[in-house]
């Protein structure tokens, strides 16, 4: 991928950029690997907005990602690599000697024509590849990386990002996380070698309010210029302060900088050093 730069002849143009997607090879999707989006706009089943500035967007099919990659010990060759408009990284298709195919996150430098396997045992350390990560080696950047045995990848999944194998102790293997926490992760994890592909994606500059619309995302209003009713920082005549010791949300809770984070859930166990402030 690289960043596709235009000439300024509009005040909008002058701050954008946009993807020129020279690593796409396949425009249209797998349509066997497709389904419909039903788009809630941020609102729960009783129609109230539990997340806000959501809505709108442009029309998009959701691609059906393997997350597990079972089919061990059967290479699968990559067919194509495809945008995805539901994330942030790119797409491979993947045919396997069946005949059947399947879509996965694609490493950085995987190329058409290259040959991934996933096993749960030890493999050759090249990008793509899937094995637990108690056979990879330390100092390796992966992906997809599975948080319980067996359920498939849940982290680690977002344009250019890796997790560094760092050590490893008794039944678990550390790992130093793209936000910077060091974690641990049972031994027999699946993680897949490499770097999520479309590194340049964070280098993209929206520019106009426009593109934002197209990708769902609706206008944020700061506080402090709603009416009281609406958030705890609104009201007062003219521009002033909140008023409040602390900021809240608009449902009033503490906000910017406090914790979130249950004290008492099961997983802090597996945190060996807390993320970066």
């Amino acid at each position: 991928m690289g960043i596709k730069i235009y000439k300024p002849t509009t005040p909008g143009r002058r701050a954008t950029s946009v993807d020129d997607f020279s690593d796409i090879t396949k425009k249209k999707p797998e349509k066997s690997l497709t389904s419909p989006i039903k788009r809630t706009g941020g609102r729960n089943n009783q129609g109230k907005i539990t997340v806000h500035h959501r809505g709108g967007g442009a029309k998009r099919a959701y691609r059906v990602i393997d997350f597990k990659q079972l089919n061990f010990d059967k290479p699968a060759e990559v067919v194509a690599i495809e945008y995805d408009p539901n994330r942030t990284c790119r797409i491979a298709l993947v045919k396997y000697e069946d005949d059947t195919k399947s879509y996965i996150i694609a490493a950085k430098g995987l190329k058409v024509g290259d040959k991934v396997v996933s096993s749960q045992k030890r493999l050759e350390a090249q990008p793509g590849n899937r094995m637990p990560v108690r056979d990879i080696p330390m100092g390796l950047m992966v992906h997809n990386v599975e948080m319980v045995p067996g359920k498939g990848g849940e982290v680690v999944r977002s344009a250019g990002v890796g997790a560094l194998v760092q050590a490893s102790e008794g039944d678990f293997v550390q790992l130093k996380m793209p936000s910077g926490e060091i974690r641990l992760f049972n031994k027999e994890c699946l993680a897949s070698i490499g770097q999520v592909s479309n590194p340049d994606w964070r280098n993209i500059r929206w520019g106009l309010a426009g593109r934002m619309r197209h990708r769902g995302i609706r206008p944020t209003v700061r506080g402090k210029v709603k009416n009281p009713c609406d958030h705890p920082h609104g009201g007062g005549e003219g521009n002033q302060p909140i008023g409040l010791k602390n900021p809240k949300t608009p449902q009033g809770k503490p906000a910017l900088g406090v914790k979130t984070r249950n004290k008492k859930k099961k997983s802090n166990i597996f945190i060996v050093k807390r993320r970066k402030k």
